[in-house]
């Protein structure tokens, strides 16, 4: 048993303490000579002094390597090695960077980094599985364009990009779009394609391909369709047109996380991917085309526009989540959707905001870079995402959102940047609605009516409980959607978007000739609990009138 006070207790990492990397990184070619228990991987690295950076000292993070050699144009040079990494003295100028290592994929039974699934080989490297497989700046605000060859015996070597040369024994793959080493992938082993074709709207041939081990290929044609779908949602709803010339899946039963965004070459856990009408239900089919849906998408939210640190992790998660449901919506039924979705969030990541590991959607620290990945981040950070929506309306949404792609394509960013572009857009102030991304806890919002000579009045006060590290809240930007229906069903006012900034705020509708029933907080317009007083006989009548589903 390992001595308790000899465990060295976990560095907190704060937000606050950002600063960039003191080189960019611009060419990295790397080469994987495979083997079990001794792959030799070889990294070439072109450095350049970043200017909008200090350089400080040079450490590339590094984690279960073995340093055969290392070299900085050309000349041998010996680094200091440590748990986390190397430090090296480098020239004030760009310079190559030439190492090789050893990894043993078949003994990572982390499966972070390069490891093998049933004698295939297969990486993750979102968070920081990359360190792992060689010597790296391995942080997301690190971009760069890779070149990968990869060696060895296996029929199928797949890796990001596009494939630029292959022959006996070998593969070569080259992604001309930068990208962070957490977005880097490679698969090799005995595997069959299910293939197909998608024609973009500008008229490019896309080569599409599931990857599945022998017999497993009768289960991939309702994944390709989803993937199909998926591409020409993003062209008509968001404007967004694939980028490569091919596009890769691939379904591994050993994969730990459920899928994975990689560039041009999504890896998933087959239950994520493999269906057949005689053994998946509705329920396996509509998950499947979800999260299919959802790694095509983030090729441009979280891909070509990614985060600039892990505590920006709601930026391409929040959105990307936000925009399968809408997806999914339009697949099959935007009602039964929002349901489903609401009934999710309030039993879990309502559940999250009000107990002990409550925290915002961008959180401010963290030990632990895989406790990141939480309801709150990726559910909450996309009823963010539905609310922006709904405050600045559809046509206002879809102008930000195509700023935000021509103003950061090839980024890393944060969520000032995302909230930024919004506020050029629409010209409106977000700084209060910021606090959705910085302060945890679910708003209560307290309801009372009041009638008076042909007016209703909706009467609102909001209230968040204390949580960990945050006793006192300040009042939150909330969109409530509201229609009053009167008393012989018909609809009297239809659906109006109420704002609420104040901690108490009142709202009235005048010239009504009789007292109404109001629907309010439509489609789930917030992420709250209401608390609002109706009797049996209200809420019968609501299920019978409101126009809301």
């Amino acid at each position: 048993m390992k001595d308790a006070a000899a465990t060295t207790p976990a560095q907190t990492i704060y937000l606050a303490d950002y600063t960039p990397f003191g080189w960019s990184v611009e060419d990295v070619h790397l080469t994987f000579r495979l083997a079990p228990e001794g792959t030799r991987v070889i990294s070439r690295i072109r450095f350049a002094p970043n200017p909008d950076a200090s350089q400080g000292s040079f450490f590339l993070h590094g984690e279960d390597l073995t340093l055969i050699s290392a070299k900085i144009d050309g000349q041998a040079v010996s680094p200091e090695i440590s748990e986390e990494g190397l430090t090296c003295a480098v020239p004030d100028a760009p310079f190559t960077w030439e190492a090789e290592v050893e990894i043993a994929p078949a003994k990572n039974f982390a499966l972070e980094g390069l490891y093998m699934s049933n004698g295939m080989y297969c990486t993750q490297c979102e968070a920081e599985g990359f360190r792992k497989i060689t010597y790296y700046p391995d942080r997301p605000d690190v971009m760069s364009v890779f070149t990968v060859r990869i060696e060895g015996d296996e029929p199928v070597k797949l890796s990001n990009g596009n494939p630029v040369a292959s022959g006996e024994g070998f593969a070569e793959w080259h992604d001309p779009w930068p990208k962070p080493a957490y977005l880097f992938a490679l698969v090799a082993g005995d595997l069959i394609a299910h293939p197909d074709r998608f024609t973009t709207r500008s008229g490019k041939e896309v080569e599409l391909n599931i990857y599945v081990r022998p017999g497993d290929e009768d289960k991939c044609a309702f994944g390709m369709e989803a993937l199909k779908k998926s591409m020409k949602w993003d062209e008509d709803v968001y404007g967004r047109e694939y980028d490569l010339d091919i596009f890769n899946i691939v379904a591994v039963d050993d994969f730990n996380m459920g899928a994975m965004e990689n560039k041009g070459l999504n890896i998933f856990n087959s239950s994520c991917v493999l269906a057949s009408p005689e053994t998946s239900t509705d329920a396996n089919f509509e998950r499947i085309e979800a999260i299919i849906a959802h790694e095509y998408f983030h090729n441009w939210t979280g891909n070509r526009i990614t985060c600039r640190d892990w505590f920006q992790l709601c930026l391409k998660e929040g959105l990307t989540v936000f925009r399968d449901a809408s997806f999914t919506a339009d697949m099959r039924s935007e009602p039964v959707k929002r349901i489903s979705d609401v009934i999710d969030l309030r039993a879990r990541q309502f559940r999250e905001d009000n107990g002990p590991l409550a925290h915002p959607v961008r959180p401010e620290s963290f030990q632990e870079i895989n406790n990141f990945y939480t309801a709150t981040v990726y559910e909450k950070g996309a009823e963010v995402i539905g609310m922006l929506k709904r405050l600045v309306g559809d046509a206002a949404y879809a102008k930000a959102l195509d700023l935000y792609f021509d103003r950061h394509d090839g980024q890393a960013c944060t969520i000032e940047d995302w909230l930024q572009v919004f506020e050029d857009a629409t010209g409106r102030d977000l700084t209060q609605f910021k606090r959705w991304y910085s302060q945890a806890g679910t708003p209560r919002l307290h309801v009372r009516e009041e009638w008076a000579d042909g007016t209703f009045t909706l009467h609102f006060s909001q209230q968040t409980p204390p949580t960990p590290g945050q006793p006192d809240k300040l009042p939150q930007v909330l969109p409530i959607a509201v229609g009053l229906i009167g008393p012989n069903g018909d609809e009297v006012q239809g659906t109006t978007l109420l704002e609420m900034t104040e901690t108490e705020q009142s709202f009235s509708f005048s010239g009504l000739g009789a007292r109404p029933v109001p629907s309010i907080l439509r489609g789930f317009s917030a992420p709250v609990i209401l608390q609002h007083e109706t009797d049996t006989e209200t809420r019968a009548f609501l299920l019978a009138h409101d126009t809301d589903p």
